[in-house]
């Protein structure tokens, strides 16, 4: 792909990017999601550089992720049906602006229409294969920190530091 600009807009999906994508239940329901460590640091980091949201398909689990996303974080998140996803972006989203970060088995088949698509080591593997950059780190394992900091260099010219 030929990158002439830079990007102005990182979409992130939650479940196995951010979190581990293990959902942990009880007889009651969903409870908990496991989130990695340095994520959020290096999110700030590269929130200077361009803008920076979040999706999520879960709406069971859809508070849990506000919580962590929205309140702890401060930064936005929409609840989106992974089917629906890239119609959502395309309205609202210039697509030649976009980097995308997602590892689900619908992902695979939008990653090459985004100006820069990236993908965690545990990602479904033809969402792998159909990413411009695949993490060696695994999600909720500082894949989110690896994507920045590669972003940042790729296309920014700068460190994490």
């Amino acid at each position: 792909k030929k990158m002439t600009k830079k990007p102005k807009l990182f979409i992130l999906d939650v479940d196995g990017v951010m979190t581990t994508g293990t959902f942990f239940y009880d007889k009651n329901g969903k409870l908990l999601k496991e989130f990695g460590p340095d994520d959020h640091e290096a999110l700030k980091i590269l929130n200077k550089y361009l803008k920076i949201i979040f999706i999520s398909a879960d709406k069971k689990g859809f508070n849990i992720s506000k919580k962590r996303i929205e309140t702890d974080m401060n930064f936005k998140l929409f609840n989106v049906p992974s089917r629906e996803r890239f119609k959502w972006i395309l309205r609202k989203f210039p697509k030649k602006e976009i980097i995308y970060m997602g590892d689900g088995i619908f992902d695979q088949f939008i990653m090459k229409n985004f100006f820069y698509s990236i993908a965690p080591h545990n990602s479904y593997f033809k969402t792998k294969k159909n990413s411009d950059f695949v993490t060696q780190s695994r999600s909720g394992e500082r894949a989110v920190a690896e994507a920045c900091e590669h972003i940042l260099k790729k296309f920014f010219k700068k460190n994490l530091i």
